[in-house]
């Protein structure tokens, strides 16, 4: 089962890191982690249940060092969603020293013929307890083969343990909420990820403490421990199935008995989040709306030509991929598109006060916020069907006394 658990696994991390990684960055970590779970999966169902020496001479110690990349990325993705900023710094680097320092330990036994190593894996089919004995890396020639071995669990536990301190810190801290508004479900789901990852972990720590320590064989026989940690692979491996918002990173729209006063919504939003995906909460959509169209009603922020999405996510404290979402999937047009139509606005309210009257067109224009005449007149057709200049005779003609 530990052989299928693992394949799922690396399915789902292609399916994080190919569908989402592009759009939202804190899903390339879940992904990356989801594989680096399953590589480990792959690793102990080769060395513990294969009988394979071709599968336990390429796994053999060939990837331990990717263990020690779990815990950061598990940080890094906890992080990155509580903070909605999946930059790295570049004091994250500090968190790869532990892997290197496997990696170069292990290269002496990497780099060891095919025939050495085939015949290890012999060894191991045979009795398994042989991995305990043997001296695969040169930390082992300076620590004692268990303390090497415990390192592994232990320095994941301590990342996991870290991760749950962040999110708990972060529920305590409600007055500055801000990624996290109206996102019950993503705390649902952090909840029921962290729960899985410290049951896996904890009964790896202690299997790994039984067999080395202790001398038991519980590491090598099925038994509680074991079922156990298989629960908490099985639970984490097929959470994301039961949250799919966690590819969006956004709250889902609640049950119809919503706290959201249909009647006090605009009619636009009624009208488009219906079109929406089911993965946000109402609420958290019209928040949105209001706070966009606030800030360009009342700080007219259309007015700067170099306004963009992410200066806008600055400007009113908003993610910028929750931007994204509402522009594309509820006002159904891009975000160029909607300051255009602001901009059109405003120079038809300057055409109405008579500025024509002492500037071009084009200069209009550019005191509403368009960076030249052909982009004024071609945002200005597309948004009322005439020009400029045939809207402005219009309105000439309209006021003329009769």
């Amino acid at each position: 089962m530990l052989l299928y658990l693992s394949l799922i696994g690396i399915f789902l991390s292609v399916i994080l890191i190919s569908y989402n990684a592009g759009k939202f960055k804190s899903t390339l970590y879940l992904g990356v982690f989801f594989f680096l779970i399953s590589l480990f999966g792959l690793n102990q169902y080769a060395l513990l249940d294969s009988k394979s020496v071709l599968l336990v001479s390429i796994f053999c110690t060939n990837f331990a060092f990717l263990h020690y990349l779990i815990g950061p990325v598990l940080y890094w993705y906890i992080r990155s969603v509580l903070t909605d900023n999946s930059r790295l710094k570049k004091t994250d680097l500090f968190h790869l020293i532990p892997s290197m320092i496997y990696l170069i330990a292990s290269l002496p036994f990497i780099f060891s013929s095919y025939a050495y190593k085939v015949q290890i894996a012999t060894e191991i089919v045979k009795d398994a307890a042989f991995l305990g004995s043997h001296k695969f890396t040169l930390l082992s020639e300076i620590l004692p083969i268990y303390i090497v071995y415990l390192s592994r669990p232990v320095h994941l536990f301590i990342y996991t343990l870290w991760s749950i301190g962040l999110f708990i810190c972060y529920l305590i801290q409600k007055g500055n909420r801000k990624v996290f508004t109206q996102q019950n479900f993503m705390n649902k789901w952090l909840s029921v990820f962290l729960l899985f990852q410290t049951i896996l972990i904890s009964t790896y720590l202690i299997s790994t403490f039984k067999t080395f320590i202790q001398s038991s064989d519980v590491f090598f026989t099925l038994n509680f421990l074991q079922f156990l940690s298989g629960a908490g692979l099985i639970g984490l491996l097929i959470s994301p199935f039961f949250f799919p918002g966690i590819l969006y990173g956004l709250p889902h729209i609640p049950e119809p008995n919503s706290k959201v006063n249909e009647e006090e919504k605009p009619d636009s939003l009624s009208v488009e989040s219906k079109k929406s995906a089911p993965n946000f909460e109402a609420e958290y959509i019209l928040a949105i709306q209001k706070k966009a169209d606030s800030c360009m009603q009342e700080f007219q922020t259309f007015l700067q030509p170099e306004l963009n999405l992410n200066r806008f996510s600055d400007i009113i404290q908003l993610p910028a991929h929750h931007l994204a979402y509402y522009f594309r999937e509820v006002k159904q047009q891009s975000f160029n598109d909607y300051c255009n139509e602001c901009r059109v606005e405003y120079a038809k309210s300057l055409m109405v006060e008579g500025k024509t009257g002492e500037l071009t067109l084009e200069a209009v224009g550019i005191l509403s916020g368009f960076t030249n005449r052909s982009t004024f007149f071609r945002a200005f057709k597309k948004v009322e069907d005439v020009s400029p200049g045939s809207f402005l005779a219009k309105m000439t003609q309209d006021s003329a006394p009769v």
